[in-house]
């Protein structure tokens, strides 16, 4: 089963992989079902990755420097 992701949206994502989560975690689906209800959600949640790390790319963290003007920096990796 190939699942179609490409115009959905993070929110939507998320809903039908927290859907499927609960759906296996009830122990009502037979076992092939189960295989690629999984593959579905592997897909979904490779999606949110994305999406997230998109988002957190385009975060803009201000910095203050010697002047007194601050300056708005994008976030391109996270600091430890």
């Amino acid at each position: 089963m190939k699942l179609n992701t490409e115009n959905l949206s993070f929110e939507n994502a998320l809903e039908q992989l927290e859907a499927i989560v609960k759906d296996l975690e009830s122990g009502r689906i037979k076992l092939d079902d189960a295989v690629d209800i999984y593959e579905k959600a592997v897909a979904l949640k490779k999606l949110c990755e994305e999406k997230l790390k998109a988002a957190q790319l385009k975060i803009e963290k201000i910095e203050t420097t010697g002047s007194t003007e601050p300056t708005l920096t994008l976030l391109d990796k996270i600091e430890e």
